[in-house]
């Protein structure tokens, strides 16, 4: 095996795990999959891999962007503060040592919400507020997730292109 098929596995692996992380939090993302379109870029060292680069940063980019945008957006319209989403951060964080892997999503929801009970003193419109906002950072992942697969998908349309070249 030569230096450029190994460099190629390994970043097919980390483009794999960063493409997990858009929907597992606990994972590096979409920096992930940039950074390991850059590597591949830089070993391969042929215009083809900077093209690969280039596009895949580009979807990268536009994943981070619209899940900011679409979240963010929402998170205005029901004029939901930052430290609720902070509030649920932290509970996240603690939920998944509690309870790997489900305790964050629960932690989220529930630091999100005990903020939103106390910021608005009533049940009811807390429950709203605190479903718009996992609908909308679930909305957010999504697209992220979408751009980074055709980041990943990218990147294997180029080593198909690399390999055959060669």
């Amino acid at each position: 095996m030569d230096a450029q098929l190994i460099w190629t596995i390994i970043c097919g692996l980390a483009i794999l795990v960063g493409v997990t992380g858009v929907i597992v939090p606990v994972l590096p993302g979409s920096l992930l999959v940039g950074a390991s379109l850059l590597a591949w870029a830089i070993v391969v060292g042929r215009p083809v891999g900077w093209v690969v680069f280039g596009v895949g940063v580009l979807f990268v980019a536009a994943g981070m962007a619209s899940s900011a945008v679409l979240t963010g957006r929402a998170m205005k319209q029901r004029q939901i503060p930052g430290r609720s989403i902070v509030a649920g951060l932290v509970l996240g964080v603690v939920g998944f040592f509690v309870l790997p892997v489900v305790g964050l999503l629960l932690g989220f929801a529930v630091g999100l919400f005990l903020s939103e009970v106390q910021r608005q003193k009533a049940v009811k419109p807390a429950v709203s507020s605190s479903l718009a906002a996992l609908k909308a950072t679930g909305l957010g992942m999504l697209a992220e997730f979408g751009f980074a697969s055709l980041a990943a998908g990218t990147w294997g349309a180029g080593v198909v292109l690399y390999f055959l070249g060669r």
